[in-house]
C-alpha cells in the first residue's frame, strides 16, 4: 500500500515546494482609484441638533395633509405612505432628523427601523441640516459634455460660494453637493436648487443666479429678481436652441405620397 502512495505523495510535495519558491504576484484591485469609505448614508450619530430628545410634531396644517395622504392607502397598508410623509416632515423641519423619522414611525404604526431604512436609502432625504438653498449640480456624462460642461459650473459654484462639495456657507444660505443624472439631459448643464431646475447654464448665468438668490434673502426688494426656473438661455423648455429645423413646409398630401390615386 505504501508503495502505491509514494509516487502521489512525492508529486504533491514537489508541487508544493515549487509554489512556495515562486514569487507571488501582488493583489490588484479592480479599481484604479483610492477607496473613499463613508458611513454617512447608513449610520446616525447624535448631534446637538439631531438626536431623539429634540422634539418634533407636525403642524396642524401638515396633519391635515397627512390625513389626506393616508386616504390614498388601505388602512392595513398605511405604512406605504412613509415616503410622502417623510418628505412633508423634511419640508417642515428643514431636514429629515431622527425625531422626524420617529414621529413618522409613530403615525404609521411601523417599527422605527423600517423608516430609517427608507430615509437612509433615498438621497432625497437630507439627514443632516442643509442651507436655505440646496444646490445640487448634476455631473453625469450629458452634463459633462453639454454646453460649457458641468466642470465649469461646479468650479463657478465653489468659487462664488466659497465652499466645497458637501459644505454649507457660514450664513446657512447655501449647501452644495454634486449629484447623478437629474433627467434634464437635453438642457445640460443644469442644477437643481430646492425643487427647481435651472438649465442651459454658463458660468455667467450661474453666478448671476446665485447672486440673485442671496440678494432675495438679504434685500426683500430684490426678491422678485430671481430668474424663473427652466432654461436660462432664453429658449422655451427643451426646444431646439437653433430654432425650428423641421416641419417648416406644408405637409405632403396624397398627390405626392400616392401618385396612383
Amino acid at each position: 500500500m505504501a508503495s502505491k502512495l509514494t509516487p502521489f505523495l512525492m508529486r504533491t510535495a514537489i508541487r508544493s515546494a515549487c509554489r512556495a519558491s515562486r514569487p507571488q504576484a501582488p493583489n490588484r484591485a479592480f479599481s484604479l482609484f483610492a477607496q473613499r469609505r463613508s458611513d454617512t448614508l447608513m449610520v446616525h450619530r447624535n448631534t446637538p441638533d439631531n438626536n431623539p430628545d429634540v422634539p418634533f410634531k407636525f403642524t396642524a396644517a401638515n396633519e391635515a395633509i397627512i390625513t389626506e395622504i393616508l386616504k390614498r392607502y388601505p388602512p392595513q397598508y398605511k405604512k406605504a405612505a412613509v415616503m410622502p410623509i417623510l418628505d412633508l416632515g423634511q419640508r417642515q423641519h428643514g431636514f429629515t432628523s431622527i425625531s422626524v423619522m420617529n414621529e413618522v414611525a409613530r403615525i404609521l404604526e411601523m417599527p422605527p427601523m423600517r423608516v430609517y431604512e427608507v430615509a437612509s436609502f433615498y438621497t432625497m432625504y437630507n439627514r443632516t441640516p442643509v442651507g436655505k438653498f440646496h444646490v445640487q449640480a448634476c455631473t453625469t456624462t450629458p452634463c459633462q459634455l453639454g454646453g460649457c460642461g458641468s466642470d465649469a459650473i461646479v468650479k463657478t459654484i465653489k468659487k462664488e460660494l466659497g465652499i466645497k462639495q458637501g459644505e454649507t456657507t457660514p450664513d446657512g444660505l447655501f449647501t452644495f453637493i454634486e449629484v447623478e443624472c437629474l433627467g434634464a439631459c437635453v438642457n445640460a448643464p443644469m442644477v437643481q436648487i430646492n425643487d427647481d431646475y435651472y438649465e442651459d447654464l454658463t458660468p455667467e448665468t450661474t453666478k448671476a443666479l446665485l447672486t440673485a438668490l442671496k440678494e432675495s434673502v438679504t434685500d426683500v426688494s430684490k426678491a422678485g429678481k430671481v430668474p424663473a426656473p427652466g432654461p436660462l438661455s432664453g429658449r422655451d423648455t427643451c426646444e431646439n436652441s437653433a430654432g425650428l429645423t423641421n416641419l417648416t413646409s406644408e405637409p405632403w398630401g396624397i398627390d405626392k405620397t400616392r401618385e396612383d390615386l
